[in-house]
């Protein structure tokens, strides 16, 4: 997988945890570098982590489906895309306040990474480098969720669900990739 589509790839799984970054913004009284650290380096953490998690389990059971890996690659990203437009149009909001402590940011982190377990999967089928690509996943993330919180402090919540819709479209689009690669059509 080459640089750019990691790139992409990790601005796409990160927009979930800027989404409730924004909303970490929102609720807190004051934003600062404390906050926005925290924020990021549990949602920017997990998402590094999660997919080294599914590349070796996806590594595990590789073999007996090489011959229609592209398949599945491109099943889970479209479905985890889908699921992410289906939820940011959906016009439900999840409760998010203030609180930054460990047992609520491992629940937040947790279900803002699950996606990037999944994609580890699918790089175990693409032949990606996990570290470097985890790492960036990882760091864009980071970046992504200090500044959520921030915007959030600011702005509101008027991106939040654009932003998941984005990202979404993104994961669709880079399995859509994987898939014809291949194909033998890109």
């Amino acid at each position: 997988m080459d640089l750019l589509t990691v790139i992409f790839l990790a601005i796409a799984l990160a927009m979930d945890a800027f989404a409730v970054s924004v909303c970490k913004g929102l609720a807190l009284r004051r934003c600062d570098l404390r906050s926005m650290l925290v924020v990021g380096i549990w949602f920017g953490g997990f998402q590094a982590f999660m997919p080294i998690i599914g590349f070796y389990l996806g590594s595990s059971f590789y073999d007996s489906i090489s011959s229609y890996d592209h398949w599945i690659a491109f099943g889970l990203l479209l479905i985890i895309g889908l699921n992410m437009i289906r939820e940011a149009l959906s016009g439900t909001e999840d409760e998010v306040d203030a609180d930054l402590g460990p047992k609520i940011m491992l629940v937040l982190a947790l279900a803002t990474s699950i996606d990037a377990l999944a994609v580890g999967i699918t790089f175990s089928m693409d032949g990606a480098e996990i570290f470097s690509s985890a790492a960036i996943i990882g760091l864009v993330t980071l970046a992504l969720s200090m500044a959520g919180v921030k915007i959030g402090s600011m702005v509101g919540d008027r991106f939040k669900g654009k932003a998941e819709v984005l990202g979404g479209i993104i994961l669709i689009l880079v399995g859509t990739k994987i898939l014809l690669e291949h194909l033998g059509l890109l």
